[in-house]
């Protein structure tokens, strides 16, 4: 089977939750019209990825300002108990066009956020939620932790489903739940735009045999409202460099990565590349060795069927 493929590069209209989401039908409604059958967002592109901000906290210390902003944030990212997410089961339905997006959510019942991707189908909607399971760095002070219910994987008509979100990636035993689904296409958005992270995405996709979709944003300190640009002074101009790339089972880029510029990659993925593959090295299969090893992940759901 062959599908086709496209990676959205593209800047959030910044801590505006409803204007980045009607951004975003213009981006699906153009981009599905090409015949995409997936389209990914970035990291946290709802509300927007907060780079170079600190929230007003060192150790041992917090400021009102850096209170209110979070506040703020909270304000603007995504609610799914509420009418954000029929915009995107819309979206989807209306361009009969499965959608991977990244954001920040809030669950209002314990005041906490979370770095999510959201796997929606044009025909059933909701497939289910990635919560990432260790923010990077300072992304703790915001970003809430997840556990392994959230390390979900769907078996769509487009073939099997999942992935990890930006530094996930380079947690083995967090890749190997993944493969242990018999993930087929494989998602990564992301907030790293080093040159780096395209050798991860390429070794992801020898790895575990599969397409490997690394989705990032172009953004630069430009691009931050006014109100905000006070707090990133030190950053450079060009903040996220974006880096978007697709890769075959083999480790061949297929698209990308596309530097410096706004836009979307495409590609036609052949599913049958991932059996082929399989002849020389199988992750979860003859290269297993589970005469050796055991791996068990805790509260890993099943596989989802759509």
């Amino acid at each position: 089977m062959k599908i086709k493929v496209g990676l959205v590069q593209e800047s959030p209209v910044f801590f505006n939750k409803s204007a980045t989401i009607k951004k975003m039908g213009t981006l699906v409604a153009q981009y599905a019209s090409k015949g995409c059958n997936l389209l990914v967002f970035p990291e946290s592109f709802i509300p927007g990825y907060p780079r170079g901000f600190s929230f007003g906290a060192t150790i041992g210390n917090r400021t009102d300002e850096g209170r209110k902003l979070y506040a703020e944030y909270y304000e603007n990212s995504l609610d799914l108990q509420g009418k954000d997410l029929k915009k995107f089961e819309d979206m989807a339905k209306k361009n009969n066009v499965y959608l991977v997006i990244g954001a920040t959510e809030r669950e209002d019942l314990n005041g906490s956020l979370y770095c999510s991707m959201l796997y929606i189908s044009p025909t059933k909607g909701l497939l289910g939620v990635h919560r990432k399971i260790k923010p990077t760095g300072t992304e703790r002070l915001v970003w809430n932790e997840a556990s392994g219910e959230t390390l979900v994987s769907f078996k769509t008509k487009l073939g099997k489903i999942g992935g990890l979100i930006c530094w996930e990636n380079y947690m083995p035993l967090a890749r190997m739940a993944m493969y242990r689904k018999g993930v087929e296409i494989y998602i990564a958005p992301t907030a790293d735009s080093r040159d780096e992270w395209t050798a991860t995405m390429k070794h992801i996709a020898l790895e575990g045999r599969c397409f490997v979709l690394g989705c990032n944003q172009y953004f630069t300190k430009s691009m931050y409202p006014k109100k905000y640009r006070h707090l990133i002074t030190n950053e450079p101009e060009d903040l996220c460099r974006g880096g978007s790339i697709i890769v075959s089972p083999l480790g061949k880029v297929l698209a990308g990565p596309l530097f410096d510029m706004s836009g979307i990659i495409e590609a036609e993925l052949n599913l049958e590349e991932i059996s082929m593959s399989k002849l020389d090295f199988d992750v979860v299969g003859h290269y297993a060795r589970n005469d050796i090893f055991s791996f068990d992940v805790k509260d890993q759901p099943e596989i989802l069927k759509e």
